[in-house]
C-alpha cells in the first residue's frame, strides 16, 4: 500500500486528449511528504538522468522508490491508460537540474509505453523548464498543455507517434523523478541501452565544448 504517493488523486485525474492521451494532477504528493522527500533528495553529481543506484539518499526517498515501484502503480496507471503494465520493464531516473542542452523536442523512446514525470520544486517562477505537450514536432510554442514542476505534481502519457513534448531552456535546479514502463523483450532492451548510451556520450561532450 502506498503512503506518499496519493493514488487517489492520479484515479480523479481525467484523460486529457489533447494533444495525445495524458493526465495531470499537482496532488501526487503532499506538501508535507514533499517536503520530506526532498529533505531526504539525492546528491545527483551533474545534470542528467541518474539511476536510484547510482545515487546517494535519505530514507524517506527511498520510500518513493519502493512506491513508485509498486505493482499496484503501474495496474493504476495501465488502468488509465487502458494497457496493460504488468508485462513490462521499469526504468527509474533521477534529475536535480537542468542545462542548456536539455528541452529538445522530441519523442520519446519507442519502446517505453506510459511515462511519468514527478516534480519536486517548492516554487517556480521561471520562464523556461516547463514541460510542453505539444501539437507540433517543430513548434515550442505550439503546446495543448504546460506544466509547472512543482512539488506533487505529476504528469504522465501514452508515448505514440505524435506525443511531442519539451521546454523551453533552463539552466539551474529543476528536480525530476522520471517513471517508465518500457516494452520487454532483448531486442527492446537492447535498443534502450544502445540510447541511453548514446545520449549521456552526447550530452558529456556538449559539456566539454560547452567550457572552452
Amino acid at each position: 500500500m502506498t503512503t506518499l504517493v496519493n493514488l487517489g488523486a492520479l484515479d480523479a485525474a481525467p484523460i486529457i486528449h489533447d494533444p495525445f492521451d495524458h493526465l495531470m494532477t499537482s496532488e501526487a504528493i503532499s506538501a508535507e511528504d514533499s517536503a520530506r522527500i526532498i529533505a531526504d533528495y539525492p546528491e545527483v553529481p551533474t545534470a542528467g538522468n541518474y539511476r536510484p543506484e547510482e545515487v546517494t539518499y535519505g530514507p524517506t526517498f527511498g520510500d518513493l522508490m519502493t512506491e513508485l515501484r509498486s505493482q499496484e502503480l503501474a495496474d493504476r496507471m495501465g488502468a488509465k491508460f487502458g494497457v496493460r503494465l504488468d508485462a513490462t520493464t521499469q526504468t527509474i531516473t533521477i534529475r536535480d537540474r537542468s542545462e542548456l542542452s536539455d528541452g529538445d523536442i522530441h519523442l520519446d523512446h519507442w519502446t517505453k509505453v506510459v511515462t511519468a514525470l514527478l516534480y519536486f520544486n517548492p516554487e517556480w517562477q521561471h520562464e523556461g523548464g516547463r514541460l510542453r505537450l505539444l501539437r507540433s514536432k517543430d513548434d515550442i510554442e505550439d503546446y495543448a498543455t504546460e506544466v509547472l514542476p512543482t512539488c506533487g505534481t505529476l504528469v504522465a502519457f501514452k508515448r505514440c507517434g505524435r506525443s511531442f513534448h519539451g521546454h523551453r531552456r533552463h539552466v539551474g535546479t529543476r528536480r525530476m523523478v522520471q517513471i517508465s514502463w518500457n516494452r520487454s523483450g532483448v531486442v527492446a532492451k537492447f535498443a534502450q541501452t544502445a540510447s541511453r548510451l548514446s545520449t549521456r556520450t552526447m550530452k558529456r561532450l556538449l559539456r566539454i565544448f560547452a567550457k572552452r
